[in-house]
Formats: structure tokens, C-alpha cells, sequence
């Protein structure tokens, strides 16, 4: 059992608060909408560090902020409450100042005779796509179901990119401990050892001379490799903002072993879900596809899209479009044809997001397998060859003794 913190409305209006156990978040608003109240919020309750907790509490309006905002009024919305009575309601029970703020302006504009879309557009907080799918709600008089559309969405984003970023804790740390290692051994361990070979007036081994040269240079110069490292990675930054560039870059990072696929699958996890969601809330494919390839990360997987929506614009279908291009996986392809040709594109997309996102975690804990040991072993290589440089000087100092 896992215990959950959650909000309520009675039917009379009456907020409520507690704890509860519970073995997922839907059996918590079951238990609430069985009692005749209204779930506001049903969050599992986490003690600790969290480093999303510390960046989000650094921005004025994060996004997991916005996520429970969207979450808390697909509800109201879904329960038959009216818009401006739904987001009054939210503003009683939102403690971050800045949201509440926020949520009170778009109240105020509602209120005034103005769309939610509109209000949503003014804060500045909201991406192209979340205000385009409520626009495209409030048309077809569905919002409420957007609503629930796009907290789904934005539950399903969230949870790909945790999943990612918790797999690879493990990795980057024991990549970052293995190189501290390496040079508080070689700028710190090994230099010691020099006085004593010059003492006794031995011969070096040319191995030892390496290890004692690359030591020396850490121990005197060890910032000028900390500002080298800082200079390649600025200048790295600025290349890429160069569109030339930035294309050839990331035409090789989608080529390298274990990670290219890896990226690929997660930005055709994110246009999936994205397009499929934007489709299925009434939002034409055109115009789906332009807010869509936003936000795919790979320039030369963008351009992909951007020219299969060229070809979508003079009447070819998307999988046409996209049929020609070998870095766009074929799989994908497929499954968008298939939707085309049966008229459910919107629910091929999403089925090719869900495949995708599976994908991505087993890419991410396959990788993860290599990359630990790859990194243990080389560590271990590294340690043995200074640790037999330093024996080969002492064997001919015991050789030079004798």
C-alpha cells in the first residue's frame, strides 16, 4: 500500500483535505467520487530530496504545476461544473501564490466574455499545443474532454521523461565518481611516488615515465584542463546555434551505437503523442503537424516532418510523406499508413507513442547494462595499468638493490 496525499469538494462546496493508502492514485478518487465528493487532487506522498522538486521550485510556474492545474479542472469540468465556477474553486485551493495569481487572471478574462484558450495564451506559461487543443475544444463544445486529453498527455510525457532521467542517475554518477578518481589518483597518489625514484636513481620503465608525465601534468596544469573542457563545451553551444551545423550534428548523433536509436525513439515517442493528441481533440492535421514537430529536439528528424507537412499540404498522405525518409523509423511509418488508411490516424499515433515509449525504456535499460559494466571495467583497466606502471619501477629498484 502506498500512501497518498488528496483533495476533495463536497457537494456542498466544502473543501477536504487528508492522507490515505491506497495501491494507485485511481483507487483513491474512487474511494472520493464513491463517497459523493468531487477528487481535486490525489498525489502520492514522497519524503526526501527530489531534485524536480528543487528546479520547479526555483521557476514561478512549473510544469508539474501546470500538469495538476490541468488535472484539477478536467475534473471539475468533467463533475458538470461551469468554467468560472471550476477555476474560482481552484484559486481557493492552490498554495503557490504565483499560480493562484495566475489562475485568477485567467478567471477574470473568462468572466469578462473572453475564452479559456485566450486567457491561457496571455500567461505566457502555456505551450502552443495546450492552447490550440483547448481552442479546438471550446469549438467543438468539448472541452471538458480536452481537458482530460491533455492531462493524460502531459501524465504520459512526464512519465517517459522521469523514467529516462531515473535510469540514467546510476550511470552518470559512476561515470563522474570513475573520473574524479582517475584524478585525485594521477594528480595526487602518483606524483608521491616520484621523489622516491629519484632517490634511488633507477631507471623508469618508459610505461612508468608515461604515467608519471600524464600525473605531473594533472598535478600542475589540472586547470587548464578544467577551462579546456569548459571552453569545448561553450563553444560546442555556440556552434549549435548555427543551423548548418546543428543539422550535421545531429545527423551523427542519431548514427551512434546504443544512443541514435535511443533519441530517435524518444522524439518519435513525444511527435506521436502530440499529433495524436492534437488530431484526436479536432485540431486539423495541418495545423497539428506545424505545433507537432515543435517539439522534437532532433533538427534533421524536424526536417523530416517539416517536409512530409509540405507534402500533406498539396493532398499526399503523412505516411507517403515519410515513407521515403530512412531515418524516420519504419515502424512508425506503418502504423500511420495503417491509421490513414482506416481513418483512425489519431488512434495509430497514439498507439505508436505507447509502442515508442515502451521502446524507449527497454533501449534506456539495455543501454544502462552495457554502459555499467563498460565503465566499471575500464575504470578497473585504467587503475591496473598506473598501479603495474608504478610496480615495474619498484621491481627495477629491488633489481638495482640486489
Amino acid at each position: 500500500m502506498t500512501q497518498f496525499i488528496y483533495k476533495a469538494l463536497t457537494p456542498a462546496g466544502e473543501q477536504l483535505e487528508g492522507q490515505m493508502d491506497a495501491t494507485s492514485k485511481a483507487e483513491v478518487i474512487g474511494k472520493i467520487q464513491a463517497a459523493g465528493n468531487i477528487p481535486l487532487l490525489a498525489k502520492e506522498l514522497s519524503s526526501g530530496f527530489s531534485l524536480e522538486n528543487l528546479l520547479a521550485s526555483r521557476k514561478n510556474v512549473s510544469q508539474k504545476q501546470i500538469g495538476e492545474f490541468t488535472d484539477q479542472l478536467a475534473t471539475l469540468l468533467n463533475s458538470g461544473m461551469p468554467l468560472e465556477r471550476s477555476l474560482t474553486v481552484m484559486i481557493d485551493l492552490i498554495d503557490n501564490e504565483r499560480l493562484r495569481i495566475m489562475v485568477e487572471q485567467i478567471r477574470d478574462k473568462v468572466r469578462g466574455g473572453g475564452t479559456l484558450s485566450d486567457a491561457l495564451k496571455e500567461q505566457h506559461v502555456f505551450t502552443n499545443m495546450y492552447v490550440n487543443m483547448v481552442r479546438a475544444g471550446e469549438m467543438g463544445g468539448t472541452l471538458e474532454v480536452t481537458m482530460e486529453r491533455l492531462a493524460d498527455y502531459m501524465a504520459r510525457a512526464k512519465a517517459l521523461k522521469d523514467s529516462v532521467i531515473s535510469a540514467m542517475i546510476y550511470p552518470i554518477i559512476l561515470f563522474v565518481l570513475s573520473g574524479v578518481s582517475l584524478f585525485v589518483l594521477l594528480g595526487k597518489v602518483v606524483p608521491s611516488f616520484k621523489p622516491m625514484f629519484e632517490d634511488a636513481g633507477v631507471e623508469l620503465p618508459a610505461v612508468t615515465q608515461l604515467v608519471l608525465s600524464i600525473a605531473e601534468f594533472i598535478q600542475n596544469y589540472w586547470w587548464v584542463i578544467v577551462l579546456l573542457i569548459i571552453a569545448v563545451i561553450v563553444a560546442i553551444k555556440q556552434k549549435l546555434k548555427d543551423s548548418e551545423f546543428k543539422l550535421v550534428w545531429d545527423t551523427k548523433l542519431l548514427k551512434l551505437p546504443l544512443f541514435g536509436d535511443l533519441f530517435t525513439r524518444i522524439d518519435i515517442a513525444r511527435f506521436s503523442r502530440t499529433l495524436g493528441t492534437l488530431v484526436d481533440s479536432g485540431v486539423p492535421l495541418l495545423s497539428g503537424l506545424q505545433i507537432a514537430k515543435k517539439v522534437i529536439n532532433n533538427s534533421l528528424l524536424h526536417q523530416i516532418i517539416s517536409e512530409a507537412s509540405e507534402k500533406v499540404k498539396h493532398g499526399e498522405p503523412l505516411a507517403a510523406g515519410l515513407d521515403k525518409e530512412k531515418e524516420f523509423p519504419r515502424l512508425a511509418q506503418q502504423l500511420i499508413s495503417v491509421g490513414e488508411e482506416t481513418g483512425k490516424l489519431n488512434e495509430m499515433l497514439l498507439k505508436t507513442a505507447d509502442t515508442y515509449d515502451v521502446e524507449v525504456r527497454t533501449s534506456v535499460d539495455r543501454m544502462i547494462s552495457l554502459l555499467v559494466p563498460i565503465v566499471v571495467l575500464t575504470l578497473a583497466a585504467l587503475i591496473f595499468f598506473i598501479i603495474f606502471a608504478i610496480l615495474m619501477a619498484m621491481l627495477n629498484m629491488n633489481d638495482l638493490v640486489g
